[in-house]
């Protein structure tokens, strides 16, 4: 198959590197695999040039009618995404009879407002014969439910969806969705160098971002939470505690709050400031952790497919879908950022699953091949969505 891979952030964003290089495992290494990168100099720096040819998404010289078009629509009807849009047209023009399939895995933009570019580019690869699949999304169901939303689900060729509830929610309005584990699952880790701390399998995980902090009630209230969680371990354990960051994007950087962090406990010795990494060698030192307690979905999917015991610290339906889907119920294993008041419900919580961590990391041991298993079929459904 020759697959282009599109819609997906910068691998400055560790998560979405980490879908690309999991999308590759799942379909194997036998195809051709293109990205259309809207920051290809991000994607060659973490090393993605290696997995798939990279390729500019955006082409700074639209057609004069095309622009003239869409200026007067957005002038007339305030609606910019023909003007977005256009820009994408010259390189998916290119991939005329070159393409089987494009894949678009930006994993949760339909959680989001904007999506209406989405279906702008899934007409625009339709137009050039090139079959569409939305790919490993999470949907939060009342976002389906929105009769604009589901036309635009219902025009891709075929769904993968990562969790249950958004594959509930999402095969009410497409006939062909199916189920599969976040492609982040199967992206294997690879081993870097590593403080000694790390090795002695003695320490505590915990990736805070600044997206999170803005999601709560309280962006106060939230970073309380993890100050008092890490004086609490500090105090009561004698671990080390590793700041592990998953996006290093100059508008969200989850170092900024990390060195905060490391800063207001006066730069302890048990705690270990962890620097940017690519995502296969973040994996391996989430892998080290004892316990991990993640914002980012993507560094605690790190974390489960390490059989890592782990809290997850969530705001959408994806983490809440990922765990239910792994220990059958979200309660106690995803803590939502909105729930966060009095600044000891993150140790609390925390607490509570620490005290079970055995027992998880055993659940996790046993459940995870089996979670995985089904992939061997994945690319045969790809094959027949392209000949139908």
């Amino acid at each position: 198959m020759n697959v282009v891979i599109y819609g997906n952030g910068s691998a400055g964003n560790h998560g979405c590197e980490a879908i690309v290089r999991g999308t590759v495992e799942m379909l194997g290494n036998n195809n051709k695999y293109l990205i259309q990168s809207d920051t290809p100099a991000d994607d060659i720096q973490y090393g993605l040039s290696d997995s798939a040819e990279i390729m500019p998404a955006v082409s700074k010289q639209p057609h004069d009618l095309q622009f003239l078009s869409a200026y007067a629509k957005l002038k007339l009807t305030g609606n910019y995404v023909d003007m977005d849009g256009l820009y994408y047209l010259p390189g998916i023009k290119k991939l005329k009879g070159k393409s089987d399939v494009a894949l678009s895995v930006g994993g949760d933009n339909y959680c989001y407002d904007g999506t209406g570019i989405y279906a702008y580019l899934n007409r625009a690869y339709h137009k050039q014969g090139i079959k569409t699949v939305l790919w490993g999304c999470s949907v939060e169901p009342d976002v389906v439910k929105k009769a604009d939303v589901a036309k635009d689900l219902a025009d891709y060729d075929g769904i993968i969806t990562r969790e249950s509830i958004t594959y509930e929610a999402v095969r009410e309005v497409q006939k062909n969705c199916y189920l599969f584990p976040d492609p982040a699952f199967f992206m294997p880790s690879q081993q870097c160098e590593i403080v000694y701390r790390l090795s002695q399998s003695n320490v505590i995980g915990i990736n805070v971002s600044p997206h999170i902090l803005k999601c709560g009630k309280d962006e106060t209230k939230a970073y309380e939470n993890y100050k008092q969680l890490i004086a609490y371990i500090l105090k009561e354990t004698d671990a080390s505690i590793a700041l592990i960051p998953h996006v290093v994007w100059d508008r969200n950087d989850d170092r900024k709050i990390h060195r905060q962090l490391y800063d207001d406990f006066d730069q302890n010795e048990r705690l270990i400031l962890v620097e940017d990494h690519c995502a296969p060698e973040l994996k391996y030192i989430i892998s080290k952790c004892r316990f991990f307690i993640g914002a980012r979905t993507h560094a605690t999917i790190a974390a489960y497919s390490s059989c890592v015991p782990t809290l997850v610290v969530g705001y959408s339906v994806k983490s809440k879908g990922i765990a239910r889907d792994i220990f059958g119920n979200e309660e106690g294993y995803v803590l939502p950022v909105q729930h966060l008041s009095a600044p000891s419900d993150l140790t609390n919580a925390f607490i509570k699953l620490y005290d079970k961590q055995k027992s998880i990391k055993d659940h996790l041991t046993s459940f995870m091949p089996e979670y995985c298993s089904r992939v061997h079929v994945l690319p045969g459904i790809i094959e027949d969505i392209i000949n139908k």
